[in-house]
């Protein structure tokens, strides 16, 4: 048994005897936030921000683009800097071990931790991805609104540093246990992403297709849709719905944030859900001014317009940055509710915004003069009632893989815990 001492940190509580108390400002010779990038279109210098790692894995398909030189910018990135993200109550502190080939700088949002000579960043990395709450709860300052990592306090922070042969140790243990569970880990996420790929099958194949494997089909004349049940209709948009264009809501006047993942929802109840804070109104606001929204009511988000129209299931007003639709004849809202977030009737409302190198507003126009399908009423009942069962049960199974890979991920910072601490000692051969 290894002799232990008071490490001074609450959440710690014993060390080793040889190890040492050190402030981070002493063990980096960087420690500061990344660049403020002149975002452009064109591939000249790729910038890292807080989405390209805070899944834990580098995601290139969330890296943009600057038109300032990379060597002349302060969030230049080397191999085994360590990642912090800095901003927002979901992500905040999330961590990342640098390690690619190609240049990258990091964005305004993203702290760079670089360690000197004195320290394997490993071990400091490993450090960093356990305390994820101390980052959250002690050294995150702002507004309701956004939160910040305060890098003076994390300068400040201090650091239980064994003697250099011993972190090599620690940090080399660490590296060869967490591949394996990352594996694991891997391996239960594409599961998950297998299943999501499913859902999207079973919903393109209901809404376009129908249930009845043996109906006659005809052409539907849009691409996106490709062959539809000789019973159904192909409409414009136009002729389904209409545009609401009115202020305030006399039902019942509340703030609601449209969402990808939960609809059309009040801010406080998506708070709650997501963990994410939403941004707030001046509470000097006149919600009458803000647009109607209705019960069974459709929103479209002007930009960024990548998760389908969302369902409203409440009263409330929104931003008048979105645009507020309503069915104008019979329908079955659950039908359209799942159409409307079929990947091809999101790629067809996607080639609307293609028009400038900028992007373009998504207006109801656009959605107005698309053919859509129009199946029989009782048919559009019927494949909203087997989405709604089907989806279920696929969300379910989604749902006990992610607590699996939640039980996987609380397994993995108990073992880093251990070592990081000095708890436990690397076993000898």
């Amino acid at each position: 048994m290894r002799e232990m001492k008071d490490s001074e940190i609450e959440w710690i509580k014993e060390m080793p005897t040889n190890w040492n108390l050190k402030k981070l400002k002493y063990l980096t010779t960087k420690c500061e936030r990344g660049t403020s990038p002149d975002y452009v279109d064109d591939n000249i210098t790729a910038v890292v921000n807080q989405a390209t790692f805070s899944k834990g894995y580098f995601d290139t398909s969330n890296i943009r683009f600057s038109s300032k030189p990379a060597e002349t910018s302060r969030g230049l990135l080397k191999k085994q800097d360590i990642l912090l993200a800095s901003t927002g109550g979901g992500v905040l502190g999330k961590t990342f071990y640098f390690n690619e080939d190609e240049t990258y700088v990091a964005d305004g949002h993203v702290t760079i931790i670089r360690t000197n000579s004195a320290l394997i960043s490993k071990f400091l990395y490993y450090y960093f991805y356990i305390n994820f709450e101390t980052f959250n709860s002690q050294m995150a300052e702002g507004s309701t609104n956004q939160t910040e990592l305060q890098r003076d306090l994390l300068c400040e922070m201090p650091v239980p540093l064994p003697p250099l042969p011993e972190q090599r140790i620690i940090a080399s243990f660490l590296d060869a246990k967490c591949a394996k569970i990352d594996v694991l880990t891997a391996d239960i996420q594409e599961q998950i992403d297998t299943l999501e790929q499913y859902k999207h099958s079973v919903i393109t194949e209901a809404v376009t297709k129908g249930l009845n494997p043996d109906a006659e089909m005809k052409d539907s004349g849009e691409e996106w849709v490709g062959t539809i049940p000789a019973s159904w209709e192909m409409k414009k948009g136009k002729y389904l719905f209409e545009q609401r264009n009115l202020r305030g809501n006399l039902i019942e006047l509340q703030l609601l944030s449209p969402t990808q993942k939960y609809g059309v929802i009040p801010q406080s109840h998506y708070e709650e859900l997501s963990g994410m804070n939403t941004v707030k109104l001046n509470e000097k606001a006149d919600l009458m001014l803000l647009k109607t929204i209705h019960r069974g009511d459709y929103c479209i988000s002007l930009r960024s317009f990548q998760g389908g129209f969302e369902y409203s299931e409440y009263e409330g007003v929104v931003s008048p940055a979105y645009q507020v639709f309503y069915p104008t004849v019979e329908i079955a809202d659950g039908y359209y509710k799942y159409l409307f977030k079929e990947s091809g009737f999101i790629e067809k409302m996607n080639s609307y915004t293609m028009t400038l190198r900028d992007g373009k507003n998504i207006a109801f126009a656009d959605f107005g003069n698309t053919y859509i399908p129009y199946p029989p009423i009782p048919e559009q009942q019927a494949i909203a009632d087997y989405l709604n069962a089907k989806c279920a049960e696929i969300d379910e199974i989604i749902s006990q893989k992610r607590e699996q890979i939640n039980t996987i991920e609380e397994y993995k910072k108990a073992l880093i815990f251990e070592y990081v601490t000095g708890k436990k000692e690397v076993p000898v051969g």
